[in-house]
């Protein structure tokens, strides 16, 4: 029965968000996760980024959820991609950035070899389709409800 909650609700939340084109950048990683500039101490978990400047916005991106993929190398090392996406939540800014996303060495990892240290990559930002918004309602302490 849980499984079953679990794969309608994975339905659910595809079917509700809408991914836009993707962008083209480039990540690194880091590893010291707090405090962040968008939660302070608060635990995010490990698939988390952090915006560069040109991303940053004064902080209104603090939350976003990006899908990033490695699509290449910036450098001599061969074959730096794993295949696959990962989805990261941002949670920090990474002032003076060499990357457009900054991300945890745990998402890095799931997608590139770290000894590369920097992948070109496709990334794409996720938002709620606004006629869905009007039907999701998420209260603090509650499971997700319809109307």
């Amino acid at each position: 029965m849980a499984k079953i909650a679990f794969l309608l609700a994975a339905a659910l939340l595809l079917g509700i968000m809408s991914v836009s084109h993707a962008i083209q950048g480039t990540a690194t990683f880091y590893t010291t996760y707090n405090p962040s500039a968008c939660y302070g101490n608060q635990d995010n978990g490990r698939m988390i980024a952090a915006a560069s400047d040109g991303l940053w916005a004064g902080g209104k991106i603090c939350g976003t959820m990006f899908t990033v993929q490695c699509v290449g190398a910036t450098n001599a090392v061969p074959n730096p991609c794993r295949g696959g996406a990962i989805t990261v939540k941002i949670v920090d800014r990474c002032p003076g950035c060499t990357a457009t996303l900054d991300l945890s060495r745990e998402a890095f990892a799931a997608i590139a070899n770290p000894v590369v240290g920097k992948v070109l990559i496709d990334y794409q930002q996720y938002a709620l389709d606004e006629e869905m918004k009007d039907h999701l309602k998420v209260e603090v302490n509650s499971p997700v409800v319809l109307h």
